[in-house]
């Protein structure tokens, strides 16, 4: 009988992703979506393609909401996991500075009342909490490992926090087999254009297709630890098959600044992205987070995990994404 995963957030560039990967591993997956008059399935419509056993959907989609406990509820008693994946969130730094008590309520609450429904419904799946390095925030050390202190530095890495001690406690509680995977920054091309590494890759290909001039954007000089979306699901996957619970760093190990995106990005086109870069303070944060770096020393050791897509390697794969979509796009333009 095959394994049954529901995930929180399939909609997104992780969800996505991981229904890829549990469907390849012969799951049966359920994702939960909220209802609204115009639900972005774009990133999983071909998985209702992509495995079928006489003719029988292996993906199911509920609707729920990490806001409304009885939803989350009746989630887990209809589909009565054996694995759950919290990828759900308001997953924009910058945009919780503006909604703040929302991003508490669907990034920390939401995760209490996702945990408290799995003891209501009273099974014992094993439960993967996404946890972030923006947790780190101003830290000092050259490297973030499982015990590098939190500093938080927005609404949205306070809200994680509340989330990652709720993991921690109700594991160490009520004995449920609780992870939190505390991913660096990861990116692809289904990466929502808000975020900076996608904005930068569309902005590449459009302005080489001639579609646009500009780009606005704000500290150029924030470092990161950038990995590929497709390898950190991995990651997720062997926390939860590991022995015993535990909480792991997912990184490279590498950082690279907003300008050495920059580099890659328009040089990939054969552009100087300093003929199109143009500063916003609108795109700057209260509190700017400098450098994130993480040390996954550990993952290496227990889940015997490396990330295989490297920094260039993955900002050329995001703009040769972006030119594909934008040609169709302008093709399919052209055809009306």
């Amino acid at each position: 009988m095959a394994k049954r995963a529901l995930i929180t957030g399939i909609t997104g560039q992780d969800g996505s992703y991981l229904a890829e990967l549990l469907l390849a591993k012969g799951y049966d997956v359920a994702g939960i979506v909220r209802r609204s008059s115009s639900i972005e399935r774009e990133r999983i419509d071909h998985l209702h393609l992509m495995d079928r056993e006489n003719d029988k959907q292996r993906i199911e989609l509920i609707y729920g909401d990490l806001s409304d406990g009885s939803s989350l509820n009746r989630a887990l008693r209809q589909w009565q996991p054996d694995e759950v994946y919290n990828l759900g969130a308001q997953s924009h730094v910058r945009v919780s500075f503006d909604v703040p008590e929302y991003t508490a309520d669907v990034d920390g609450v939401g995760v209490v009342r996702l945990l408290e429904a799995i003891r209501d419904v009273g099974i014992a799946p094993r439960f993967y909490q996404a946890s972030t390095s923006e947790l780190f925030g101003g830290s000092q050390l050259a490297a973030q490992s499982e015990e590098t202190p939190f500093n938080p530095r927005s609404p949205y890495a306070c809200a994680k926090a509340l989330a990652f001690y709720a993991t921690r406690n109700y594991r160490e509680a009520y004995g449920l087999f609780a992870v939190n995977g505390i991913l660096f920054n990861h990116e692809s091309p289904r990466r929502s254009p808000n975020f900076v590494t996608r904005k930068v890759s569309r902005a590449a290909a459009r302005i080489k297709l001639g579609l646009q001039k500009t780009v606005a954007l704000g500290n150029l000089e924030a470092q990161r630890d950038w990995g590929y979306a497709g390898d950190y699901v991995d990651a997720m996957w062997r926390m939860l098959q590991a022995e015993r619970a535990d909480d792991y760093v997912i990184a490279t190990g590498e950082t690279h600044s907003v300008r050495e995106l920059l580099d890659v990005a328009f040089a990939h086109v054969g552009l100087q992205w300093q003929s199109h870069v143009v500063h916003d303070e609108r795109h700057l944060r209260p509190t700017e987070v400098d450098v994130l770096l993480g040390d996954a020393a550990k993952a290496r050791r227990v889940l015997a995990w490396e990330p295989k897509v490297r920094f260039t390697a993955l900002v050329q794969m995001m703009v040769d994404a972006d030119l594909a979509r934008e040609r169709r796009v302008a093709a399919a333009g052209s055809s009306t």
